[in-house]
Order: C-alpha cells, then sequence, then structure tokens
C-alpha cells in the first residue's frame, strides 16, 4: 500500500505527534508498505529517508503550548506536489483541524482520507469559530481515529462526527530491553548499585518534557521536591528536556538545588535507559494532554509512574491501577504521594510489575494494525464506490463491462 502521513508540526522539535508519526511511518516500512511523510522542517535539517520537508515553520500558540506550524501558498504548492507525486492508496492527515499542512492536505487531496484527532481541548473557542471553514475540509474525510477517549470528545462536542479511539504506540520491548545507566541509578526499588564512593542509598526521581512549558508541571514538582527531599534525604531528581534550567531551580531553597541534575536533551536511546534507571518516574503535567505517550514508554521500560489525575493519564494508567495519581497541581498531595511510594519499595514493585503488563496493549503490533484494519476498509469502501460508479457509467451509455 502507498501510504501517505501529514504531520501537521515541525519535525526538528521533537513532540508527541512527531514522535507518533515517525514510529507509524517506521512500522509500516518494516511490514512492507511505501511510506511518505509530510513535515514541516527547516530545509538545512537531515531528515529521515521517508520525510519530505514541506518548509520552514512558525511558532504559533496552540492548545495552551507553543506549535511549530507550516501554512501559506508556498506550503499549499509544497502540499499538492506531495500528493501529485505519492499517488497514495490512503492519506492521514494528523490533526486536520490545526492552522499547518493537515488542512492545507485536507483541501487538496482526493480519495481515501484518514484522519487522527490527538488534541483534547474542552473549551476550544478557535475550535468552534473555525468550525464553518473547517466543515468543508472535514467533510472529505473518510475515516476518523482520537488518540483517547478525551481526544473523541472534544472532536464530537465542537466539530460533531465521531472517532474510533485508537491510542498512541510505542515499541514496548525497546524501552524493556534498554540497559540501565549507572550513574542514574539510585538504590531504591530497582536495586542498589556500586557509585564510585561505594554504595548509592538514595532514590532517584526522574521527569521528561519541556522546562519551560509550564503545562508540563515542572513549576509543581519543584514545589514539591523541598517536602519530598526532607523525608528522603538521600534522593534526587533528574530532569531531561530543553529549557531554561537557572529558571527552573529559582524556586528551590540554594541548598537544595544540587540535588536536581539537568541532562538536557537526550536521545531516544538515553531516553529509554532514563526511565530503566530511575525509582519513580513524575508526570505533574497540569491539562492539555489528550494522551500522556510518556506514561506509556515509562511503563515499558519498567518505571513506577506517579502522574497528576489528569482524566487522560488516568485512563492510561487504568484509574490508578497502574500507577498512581495525586491531585492535579497540588504539590503538597504530589510530595504526600512521592514519599509514601519511595519509602514502600513493595508497592514500587507491583506497580512497576503492573504496568509492564497493561502496557502491551499499547504496543504498535496492536495500534498499528488496527490503524491498518481503517487504511483498508476506506481504500476498499473507495473501491467499491469507483466500482459503482464505472457501472452506472457503463449502464447510462450501454458499454460493455470488463
Amino acid at each position: 500500500m502507498r501510504i501517505g502521513i501529514v504531520c501537521p508540526y515541525s519535525w526538528d522539535v521533537p513532540g508527541g505527534v512527531q514522535f507518533h508519526i515517525r514510529d507509524l511511518a517506521e512500522y509500516f516500512i518494516r511490514l512492507g508498505h511505501e511510506v511518505s511523510v509530510l513535515a514541516p522542517a527547516d530545509d538545512d535539517t537531515p531528515l529521515p529517508p521517508y520525510v519530505v520537508s514541506a518548509g520552514r515553520a512558525v511558532p504559533v500558540p496552540y492548545n495552551g503550548s507553543v506549535a511549530r506550524l507550516n501554512f501559506g501558498f508556498l506550503s499549499a504548492a509544497r502540499v499538492r506536489r506531495w500528493l501529485h507525486d505519492g499517488e497514495f492508496d490512503v492519506i492521514h492527515i494528523h490533526e486536520p483541524t490545526s492552522p499547518s499542512l493537515g488542512l492545507l492536505a485536507c483541501w487538496a487531496a482526493s480519495g481515501p482520507i484518514v484522519a487522527t484527532f490527538h488534541t483534547s481541548n474542552p473549551r476550544s473557542r478557535a475550535m468552534i469559530a473555525a468550525y464553518a471553514i473547517l466543515q468543508a475540509a472535514l467533510e472529505k474525510i473518510s475515516a476518523r481515529i482520537a488518540v483517547s477517549e478525551y481526544a473523541r470528545r472534544t472532536l464530537v462536542e465542537h466539530l460533531g462526527g465521531d472517532a474510533v479511539v485508537i491510542p498512541n504506540g510505542v515499541d514496548v520491548d525497546f524501552f524493556a530491553r534498554a540497559e540501565p545507566k549507572l550513574a542514574w541509578q539510585g538504590g531504591g526499588a530497582r536495586g542498589s548499585v556500586e557509585g564510585g564512593g561505594g554504595r548509592r542509598t538514595g532514590e532517584t526521581i526522574g521527569f521528561i518534557g519541556r522546562i519551560d512549558e509550564p503545562r508540563k508541571g515542572l513549576p509543581v514538582l519543584m514545589k514539591a521536591l523541598p517536602k519530598i527531599l526532607a523525608e528522603r534525604p538521600d534522593a534526587r531528581l533528574l530532569v531531561a528536556g530543553r529549557g531554561d534550567e537557572k529558571e527552573a531551580v529559582e524556586t528551590l531553597p540554594k541548598e537544595l538545588r544540587s540535588r536536581v541534575e539537568f541532562l538536557g536533551m537526550i536521545s531516544d536511546e538515553d531516553k529509554a535507559r532514563f526511565l530503566r534507571s530511575i525509582d519513580l518516574y513524575v508526570a505533574p503535567n497540569t491539562g492539555g494532554e489528550s494522551f500522556g505517550i510518556i506514561l506509556v514508554e515509562a511503563m515499558s521500560a519498567g518505571a513506577p509512574v506517579l502522574a497528576s489525575d489528569l482524566p487522560a493519564f488516568a485512563q492510561v494508567l487504568d484509574q490508578g491501577a497502574a500507577g498512581e495519581l495525586f491531585t492535579n497541581e497540588d504539590a503538597d498531595a504530589l510530595a504526600e504521594a512521592a514519599v509514601r511510594l519511595l519509602g514502600d519499595p513493595e508497592r514500587l514493585a507491583r506497580l512497576s510489575r503492573r504496568g509492564s503488563a497493561h502496557v502491551r496493549r499499547f504496543d504498535w503490533s496492536t495500534v498499528g494494525a488496527d490503524i491498518l484494519s481503517v487504511y483498508e476498509t476506506v481504500t476498499a469502501g473507495a473501491a467499491a464506490v469507483a466500482t459503482d460508479e464505472r457501472s452506472g457509467l457503463r449502464a447510462r451509455f450501454g458499454l460493455a463491462r470488463d
């Protein structure tokens, strides 16, 4: 099958949607399908062979964050050229309502179109206001996918129609087989390690996310950290992600700042090693999340998870059976839960086992097969419509059948 996938956000600025599209494309390529991804990217950015640049993106405030999007006459021309050259059996557009390539592709494409909706925003005035503009494009979509029940609800409430829920996918084994890194390990439930100065006994708490994006919740974790360290004096926090590190620790007492180590941006391989090394992963995100891919990655690596009780996070964590939940934006609740968990190695070990079992439903072997079934359904439907149209023309003009 010839598959065209449209990414709305800049390929060279990592994010959950980009990772989802990358992994989906590579999964289909391994199965023998021909895949091309159209994405915003600087023209000098090294890209995988299956990615086609639609030109540079510009930062735009979107869904409580800053998204790098691509829109305009030049972009529209590149979209049309990509569609013409690709001769795709199916076009898969991600976030077709965002003012980027997805909407342009929806307007320009013909044939079967599948759309995936990632956004969860129950009060999107922009989406409501843009409904009249979006309607013509949305009517061309053959099948809709939402990555969670909350993304589906946003779609239904703002745009009408419905969608099948297929979650984001993860290569579970990639994280499960990663080797822990000695320098990142603590001495909690996942095993004490020998350091250069002897046995390390303190626990390691982990956080991955954009440091300077408030909805990722690092300020909430920083507010909780003094109470955590007061009860667990040998613990430390490892932070991976881009942003202003000095600003991130401004609220911490100076004597505690050395207990926070910033790793900057890390590779996929190091992210897997990071999650395999820590004793507790904390996701203090405050809103705007429709799924929670980092939770799935942490569970895949066997890391016990403590997360804010956002509805999407609760769903990913099986309503608290596969990970602990605390009251959103409540630093005291976060600190209390973290101290309790770090003091209970057996509870951490149980969470690790439950998470590792639960996460299998998010593996690409399941998620990719479900998405492929949607492709096959819409392409079969398009073929049936084309056959009916040809039969109607033959009957109208008295032509013989093939």
